[in-house]
């Protein structure tokens, strides 16, 4: 399905997807810039944007800017809601340690998806069902992945009355 948007441009070029299936159109900045390392800055596109009512776009870095040299969006993805009718801006840091990173006017620094949201309604209630997670925190799952031949490890005893 696509959905229209409509784009007021200020001097700048409209997001474009580069590849046919790309989840992501690619904004620009309309500024020279270069970030210091572990510097961050707010960077302007051009673009802003009228959003159908049900939609929200999301500003996510571009893989490679980060994997090469280390540009992310700080507050990823940064969320464009459809109310919103200002300029689209991007908070850029450069977590390189020591090298710093030249953007011109043009260049690719992040990507715009545009996505149907569902409103939801909060319930308060005196307790949440129960699931086979339960309210483990961060990490609670582990981090490594079982091969499908290797045997679960066994549990460790449990203490009777004590609940994990």
């Amino acid at each position: 399905m696509t959905e229209s948007v409509e784009v007021l441009l200020h001097g700048a070029a409209a997001p474009v997807y580069a590849h046919p299936g790309d989840a992501g159109a690619d904004l620009v900045s309309t500024e020279a810039i270069t970030l210091a390392p572990g510097q961050r800055a707010t960077v302007g596109t051009g673009v802003s944007i009228a959003l159908p009512a049900g939609y929200a776009a999301l500003v996510v870095p571009r893989s490679g800017l980060a994997a090469k040299h280390g540009i992310t969006v700080v507050n990823t993805p940064g969320t464009v809601d459809a109310g919103y009718r200002g300029e689209i801006k991007v908070i850029l840091l450069n977590t390189d340690a020591s090298e710093p990173y030249a953007i011109a006017v043009g260049d690719r620094i992040a990507q715009l998806l545009v996505l149907p949201v569902t409103r939801a309604r909060f319930i308060p209630v005196d307790r949440l069902p129960g699931t086979e997670r339960g309210d483990g925190g961060f990490g609670s799952t582990g981090y490594r992945t079982e091969s499908p031949d290797a045997a679960a490890p066994e549990p460790p005893a449990r203490k009777s009355g004590v609940s994990a």
